[in-house]
């Protein structure tokens, strides 16, 4: 019912399964029919989503986004044409760009996996009404695309802090962590969308998960390896009876 629905990785996957361009059409800035605005919302998304499609070589004019009533079917007649002959004009996607779409693809996919982090790092701004039309070109910079799409956080759990409490396996959204009763967590990179939950939930008493930028992740300790020992309340006891017995 909303623009503001439209989310990022939408738009990314209509790329990546080869569509040679996208058309975002919302109601009139500042005459929204929900408290929430969502069409500035769809504004700000589609300013973002430009400039990563200009990071990664794709001509940022396939994407487009105009704003009307529902009764204004002429204006959006004249958008739709006027966006249609703009993309024919630029030609099919990756063949007029001069990359390869197997890479083109892949590439997409590789920023849609990271949308869940970008939402996340950038939802201050990404929430910014926009009501001048000169902020929309600069108001994502390639250098701010740059940082967010190559340095981005990683998160490990150190198997020597590690309780298996099972705090962060509970809280992961996407069950990116695989842990136990007393089996040492692991997180699994692939699943990750950075997205820090495991970083804030984690007891401060054991510090056990690790935010890591700029250096490749350890890797995972083995299967055989994750089983935590843990002493029997009379080993506790004889243990402490030992020690006071020492003193």
């Amino acid at each position: 019912m909303c623009s503001g629905r439209v989310d990022l990785e939408f738009i990314l996957r209509a790329f990546s399964n080869g569509m040679d361009g996208v058309f975002v059409g919302g109601c009139r800035l500042g005459e929204c029919n929900y408290s929430t605005e969502g069409n500035y919302d769809a504004l700000n998304t589609v300013l973002l989503a430009k400039k990563i499609l200009k990071y990664k070589g794709i001509n940022p004019d396939r994407l487009g986004i105009a704003f009307m009533s529902s009764g204004e079917g002429n204006i959006f007649v004249e958008k739709m044409n006027a966006f249609r002959n703009e993309v024919k004009n630029i030609g099919p996607l990756g063949e007029a760009e001069g990359l390869e779409r197997r890479q083109l693809k892949d590439e997409l996919r590789s920023v849609a996996r990271l949308v869940p982090y970008i939402k996340l790092a950038r939802r201050e701004k990404l929430g910014k009404h926009l009501t001048d039309e000169s902020e929309y070109d600069s108001f994502f910079s390639v250098s701010e695309v740059d940082e967010l799409l190559t340095n981005v956080p990683s998160y490990y759990i150190d198997p020597e802090k590690c309780q298996a409490c099972m705090i962060c396996q509970r809280r992961c959204p996407v069950d990116a962590i695989d842990g136990g009763k007393n089996k040492i967590h692991v997180i699994d990179q692939d699943l990750c969308i950075r997205c820090g939950t495991c970083l804030e939930v984690c007891p401060t008493k054991f510090g056990a998960v690790r935010e890591i930028r700029g250096e490749p992740v350890p890797a995972a300790i083995p299967e055989e390896e994750r089983t935590i020992a843990r002493k029997s309340k009379k080993e506790k006891k004889d243990n402490a009876a030992s020690q006071e017995e020492g003193k």
